[in-house]
């Protein structure tokens, strides 16, 4: 078979196969073997995937490209994460394909050559010779040859999946495949083929979390809860927001996480009173309170840390009243967040306890269970107290099935962070409340008995707050 025959066929082309073998020795990249997750594991969720594909059907996977900032200054690289999770590969111009059933190989990667000139600017690539046997795929050609090889392996493929809507140049390129294919063969004999969204499948298989995926969480839960701990040890009235977001930062990168999972949120007084306030460059009020909301994201999983405290090290007798209510919401929520629940049940917990509290406070009134079903609380807490969590930190995964909050299972991993705002334009609150924003967030993993939280390593209690405050003093 010629080398174009091969490519057109979608079968290995032999100067390919020959310069593999002669090159074939395990890399030593940092892109390989930094995600934490062996090899095998990747195996089976591409053999998941593959099983939940319809008959005669072939999924196109891209990893990301690199974005520019502006000029010719790039944004830092982040892989695509459905790419990352099945490949575990993190380097840009990629594409995972999988083709079920294919005699030469059903898991096939597209990705950049090895290139002397631009490894020397850039740092070493794996390049096509060595990716299938460093990352357990079938297969590896050239990024460059993806247009001419793909027609060939989605011929007679009734069904293309990949991530349809959610890259339009990636959309016209899988047109383009289809329209060259059609071109080469006649369009006359060659069946129609169907567009499938991938993401319902693959977004299934993200949401439940390994014992690896778990171990890497928990590893960015207590890197986050370090820094959220170094920011209330160092944290002074006068200090900026800006000073507290750099503590943040380095205690990530001292600790092997070199990004956060999302732009640090540190809102001093009234700040908080906006959810996601990200200018963090106000000084700090001596008697206030400030909200930092922050996580780092290590081996591509996200942490999702809110913490509240006072500036001065002491909750007033004010704050300390309405930071109980918070934090007695959100025991209650984590509580809630067992399987065999609904994904709801932990807000519907939280939502129970702030309404009562605010009855008590005297900011609501009426029967309590009218007041939950009018979503009265809704004033003072404008957001759902969970998100999914995990490659992304707000991760994928459908909330409800159908008509139904979804069922919650064992490794699934979601945010709980019920909360208080009362901004200075309300006119019906206590002078004494105005400016006042309080949340408690911290990542729960479902288990099959009591919930387990992985960020418990950063205090919560009015109490171990001020204590740790004092350390720092």
């Amino acid at each position: 078979m010629s080398q174009t025959e091969a490519k057109r066929s979608g079968a290995p082309a032999p100067k390919k196969m020959a310069r593999a073998k002669s090159r074939a020795a395990p890399p030593d990249l940092n892109v390989v073997r930094s995600t934490g997750i062996a090899p095998a594991e990747y195996t089976r969720r591409r053999r998941r995937l593959m099983d939940g594909l319809h008959e005669d059907a072939v999924a196109l996977i891209p990893g990301a490209l690199v974005r520019l900032r502006n000029g010719d200054t790039g944004y830092p690289f982040r892989q695509d994460s459905n790419f990352l999770y099945l490949t575990g590969f993190a380097e840009p111009q990629s594409l995972l394909v999988l083709v079920p059933g294919r005699p030469q190989g059903e898991s096939i990667l597209f990705c950049r050559e090895r290139e002397p000139r631009a490894e020397r600017y850039d740092g070493e690539r794996l390049g096509p010779e060595r990716a299938a046997s460093a990352l357990g795929l079938d297969d590896a050609f050239p990024w460059e040859d993806s247009d001419e090889i793909l027609s060939g392996l989605i011929e007679g493929r009734r069904r293309i999946y990949f991530p349809l809507g959610a890259d339009a140049d990636f959309d016209r390129r899988v047109l383009g495949w289809v329209q060259l294919l059609r071109s080469r063969v006649g369009s006359d004999s060659l069946p129609q083929c169907e567009f499938v969204d991938i993401g319902h499948l693959l977004h299934d298989l993200r949401l439940v979390k390994s014992a690896a995926e778990l171990r890497l969480m928990r590893q960015a839960g207590a890197i986050s809860a370090e820094a959220h701990c170094r920011a209330m040890q160092v944290c002074r009235p006068g200090m900026t927001e800006s000073d507290l977001e750099a503590e943040l930062l380095y205690s990530f990168r001292r600790a092997g996480a070199r990004e956060p999972a999302y732009e640090c949120i540190v809102a001093g007084g009234e700040n908080a009173c906006t959810l996601h306030y990200v200018r963090n460059s106000d000084a700090l009020a001596d008697g206030a309170l400030v909200l930092i909301d922050a996580g780092c994201e290590y081996a591509g999983y996200a942490a999702d840390i809110t913490r509240t405290f006072p500036t001065s090290g002491r909750f007033t007798p004010v704050q300390r009243e309405l930071y109980d209510l918070v934090l007695s919401a959100q025991h209650a929520a984590i509580d809630a967040a067992r399987s065999g629940a609904h994904f709801n049940a932990p807000h519907e917990a939280a939502v129970r306890v702030l309404t009562q509290g605010l009855v008590d406070l005297k900011l609501l009134d009426g029967p309590l269970d009218k007041l939950i079903e009018t979503e009265a609380a809704r004033r003072f807490c404008m957001h759902k107290t969970s998100h999914w969590l995990g490659l992304d930190v707000h991760d994928v995964g459908d909330y409800r099935v159908g008509e139904a909050w979804r069922e919650l299972e064992p490794g699934m991993v979601l945010t709980v962070e019920p909360g208080l705002y009362f901004p200075p334009e309300l006119d019906d609150v206590p002078e004494a409340f105005k400016g006042i924003g309080i949340r408690i967030e911290d990542d729960v993993v479902i288990t099959r008995g009591e919930p387990e939280v992985l960020t418990g390593g950063v205090p919560k209690s009015p109490d171990a707050i001020e204590a740790l405050m004092a350390e720092g003093r």
